[in-house]
């Protein structure tokens, strides 16, 4: 399985990492985790990303091996921003490339679950003012 992992600061930008690549992949999953405007309550302006990228890196490549065991897949890419990140911004996106719906759509929904409880990446809310 191909894995592309970045930690940004700026904007993800949406591109296509699947293009021309592996002719055997017959679905794409892409999700793109937005800050929403409160958080446990309040209202927020955005959050703030903290990152160990070192630690992160080996931790989502680490899940990802686990996982490609129930959920073959082809291509995998992990974009998570650090710094400030507002409301309405994604601060994550998680795509993927399989040969079946079945496999991409599981790797998703497992992997995002696995990166919120085992990967070094912390979070604090901006208050509005």
């Amino acid at each position: 399985m191909e894995v592309l992992i970045e930690f940004c600061e700026g904007v993800i930008s949406r591109r296509d990492f699947f293009e021309g690549k592996h002719p055997e992949g017959g679905a794409v999953v892409e999700f793109y985790g937005r800050v929403r405007g409160s958080e446990r309550g309040a209202v927020i302006r955005g959050l703030r990303y903290e990152i160990y990228e070192r630690m992160a890196d080996l931790q989502v490549r680490r899940v990802l091996s686990e996982l490609a065991v129930d959920f073959p897949c082809l291509k995998v890419v992990l974009v998570h921003r650090h710094g400030v990140v507002e409301v309405g911004e994604a601060a994550v996106y998680f795509g993927v490339l399989a040969s079946h719906r079945q496999q991409a759509f599981g790797m998703l929904s497992a992997f995002m679950d696995r990166l919120k409880q085992e990967v070094p990446i912390w979070k604090a809310e901006v208050l509005a003012c």
